[in-house]
């Protein structure tokens, strides 16, 4: 890896857009590692709805933070944001470049960035009638008032995300502050050296690719996956807020089916797909590649940018 070159590479994008091979790729051409950049593939046992990266599908590339945590288990973005900060560390120190791959862009920009997370204070009665007014009206009328405190914060939390919802409307409550605005000019200065590459793609050759990876999940047996984690007792963890998991869990208990299911799961894909492209381009300095120019096409032009890599513009 040349000391000139970027000290990290991120590969973000939507889901379906093909990070995850480019990472492979990537890391064979550099001398890489890719880092999981998805805040749900830490867990173990979500492999078919969250599609993870297999073992044959690494091609020898050391892979890290897959599997780290069991179902049931916390994390958050700053338990992510330090992890990743020692992987880092890590990686370079053995001289080799270390790639972060993957669709949560929060999780990236925290890494890349100087973001500090601030601890605010809590209000134990507030949160109560907040658990209580999700049991009773369910996760969208949550969001629903998040939208009217603090739309910032709402476009870029996803309505099953729960915890993150009724942290932000803690923190309004609390403070009279959106949570940006308790954030400050956190996450503007960059930490690293980095390079930022995107892959896009027209919006309705993604969704078709969206709803195609769906069908092709269920056939892989998403269902008896999801089965397994209801049976296990793990129905109400965090971990099966990511989407499709609450649908699928809402199929097996009778609540609607298969076909509503797989509908929601797919609409509710493609709205997050449409937020990732919203946050990658407002928050985030990113090299957009076309994902349909193909995996080897984009792995050069990469290496041109990391053959072309200048110093950072650091913020004062």
């Amino acid at each position: 890896m040349s000391g000139n070159g970027p000290e990290v590479v991120a590969i973000v994008g939507p889901t379906a857009s093909g990070k995850t091979d480019l990472s492979v790729s990537l890391a064979e051409a550099t001398g890489g590692e890719v880092i999981n950049g998805d805040a749900f593939q830490v867990y173990r046992g979500l492999d078919i709805g969250t599609a993870k990266i297999a073992p044959d599908e690494m091609r020898g590339v050391p892979h890290h933070l897959f599997d780290i945590l069991g179902p049931g288990d916390e994390f958050s973005v700053a338990d992510y944001q330090r992890l990743v900060r020692e992987k880092i560390a890590e990686i370079r120190s053995r001289g080799r470049l270390p790639i972060i791959t993957g669709g949560t862009g929060l999780y990236v920009q925290s890494v890349l960035y100087d973001y500090r997370f601030t601890e605010q204070k809590e209000d134990p009665e507030l949160r109560r009638s907040l658990e209580r007014m999700l049991r009773e009206k369910g996760p969208e009328n949550l969001h629903d008032m998040l939208k009217k405190r603090d739309p910032v914060s709402a476009a870029e939390i996803h309505p099953n995300n729960t915890r993150r919802v009724m942290r932000a409307l803690e923190i309004a409550a609390l403070t009279g502050k959106t949570k940006k605005e308790t954030e400050g000019k956190d996450g503007a200065a960059p930490l690293y050296n980095h390079l930022l590459v995107g892959l896009e793609l027209d919006r309705s050759v993604l969704y078709e690719r969206i709803n195609r990876r769906v069908d092709l999940m269920v056939e892989a047996g998403w269902i008896e996956e999801v089965r397994s984690l209801v049976d296990a007792g793990f129905g109400e963890s965090q971990s099966m807020k990511a989407i499709g998991y609450r649908e699928i869990e809402a199929y097996l208990g009778g609540g609607v089916d298969l076909e509503q299911a797989l509908e929601l799961i797919k609409r509710n894909t493609r709205r997050y797909a449409k937020r990732q492209f919203t946050y990658f381009r407002n928050k985030l300095d990113v090299h957009w590649l076309d994902a349909l120019e193909g995996t080897r096409q984009n792995t050069q032009k990469i290496l041109g940018f990391m053959k072309d890599f200048g110093p950072p513009e650091r913020n004062t």
